[in-house]
C-alpha cells in the first residue's frame, strides 16, 4: 500500500486540497472540504512547470525542488517553501522565483502570504499571462472571487486563448454558483487540450455540485485514466463514488492515494455527513468557502 502523504492543498480556489472529509490542518472550515484541481492543476500548472522546474533559483548549496509542491510529503514541502523563501528575498521581483514560491505556499494553505507574494510579482509583470493567471489563482485561494475572476479574464487573449485559463474561469464561476456558464468554458478548454484530466476533473465537480454525482463519477473516471493524472483526481473520484453510497469502492480508490487509515477515516466522515440533512448546501457552501 503507498505510503501517506501530506494532506493535499486545497484548491485551484485550486490551483489547490485537502482530503475530502476534512480532518486536515490545511482546511478553512473543520467540516467538509470538497477537492477541486480548477486553479491548482488548471491555470496553477503555469507556475509549477516554469516555476518549479526552474535551477537557477536556490541558495548556493542547495538544489531547487522538480516536482509540482502538491505531490510533496509535509516535510519536502516545508523544505521548498525555505528555499524558495530564500531566493525570494534576495530577488522579490524576479518571475520565477515569485512563482515558484507562492505555488508552494497555497499549496501549504498559507494562502494570504501567497497571495501577498504575488501581489509583489504582479507589479513587477503586469501584463505577463502567466503572471496574471497565478495572481488570479492566488485571489480566489484567499477568497476575493470577483477580482480573481477579473485577473483571470485579463490573462487571457482571445486570439491565443489558453486552456489553463479557461478551466480557472470555469473554476470560479463554479464558485459563484454560475455552473452553465462554467460547464460552457470547460467544454472550450477540453476542445483545446482534450482528455486533459484536470479540466475533466472540473467538469466532474461541477456536476458533484449539481447534485449529479453520477455524471460526475463519468467525468472523474475519464479523468483519472488519464495518464499524468494528478493523484487529487482519484480523491475526487472517490468522492463521488461514496456519495452514491458505495463507500468499500470509495474506500479502496482513495486507498490508492492515501493511507488506509486516512482512506477509512475519509469514508466514515462522508457516511456521517450523508445521514445529516443539507448535505449539498454543505457541498457548495464548502465550494465557495
Amino acid at each position: 500500500m503507498r505510503q501517506s502523504k501530506r494532506p493535499l492543498a486545497r484548491a485551484e480556489q485550486g490551483d489547490a486540497a485537502p482530503t475530502y472529509a476534512c480532518r486536515s490542518r490545511h482546511a478553512r472550515h473543520g467540516t467538509l472540504a470538497v477537492l477541486f484541481l480548477a486553479l491548482t492543476a488548471a491555470s496553477g500548472c503555469m507556475q509549477s512547470s516554469r516555476g518549479m522546474h526552474t535551477g537557477s533559483i536556490a541558495p548556493r548549496g542547495e538544489a531547487p525542488p522538480h516536482r509540482d509542491p502538491a505531490s510533496m510529503t509535509a516535510d519536502e514541502l516545508n523544505g521548498a517553501i525555505r528555499i524558495y523563501g530564500a531566493s525570494y528575498e534576495r530577488d522579490p521581483k524576479n518571475k520565477d522565483v515569485g512563482l515558484a514560491y507562492a505555488a508552494a505556499l497555497q499549496t501549504a494553505g498559507r494562502n494570504d502570504q501567497s497571495l501577498a507574494v504575488m501581489q509583489q510579482v504582479a507589479i513587477s509583470h503586469p501584463n505577463d499571462r502567466d503572471v496574471l493567471g497565478a495572481y488570479g489563482k492566488a485571489l480566489a485561494a484567499a477568497g476575493d472571487l470577483p477580482k480573481a475572476l477579473d485577473t483571470i479574464r485579463r490573462a487571457q487573449t482571445p486570439d491565443r486563448p489558453d486552456w489553463r485559463l479557461l478551466s480557472a474561469e470555469g473554476a470560479i464561476l463554479d464558485q459563484l454558483g454560475q455552473s452553465d456558464k462554467a460547464r460552457i468554458l470547460y467544454e472550450k478548454a477540453l476542445t483545446l487540450q482534450p482528455n486533459e484530466p484536470a479540466i475533466l476533473s472540473n467538469l466532474g465537480m461541477s456536476r458533484l455540485l449539481q447534485n449529479d454525482p453520477k455524471s460526475a463519477e463519468t467525468y472523474l473516471s475519464r479523468a483519472a485514466a488519464q495518464p499524468g493524472a494528478d493523484p487529487r483526481v482519484r480523491q475526487n473520484l472517490a468522492l463521488a463514488v461514496g456519495l452514491q453510497g458505495r463507500f468499500k469502492e470509495a474506500e479502496t480508490i482513495a486507498s490508492n492515494v492515501l493511507s488506509p487509515d486516512e482512506a477509512e477515516a475519509n469514508v466514515a466522515y462522508l457516511k456521517q455527513m450523508l445521514a445529516q440533512r443539507n448535505t449539498w448546501s454543505e457541498l457548495k457552501s464548502e465550494r465557495r468557502g
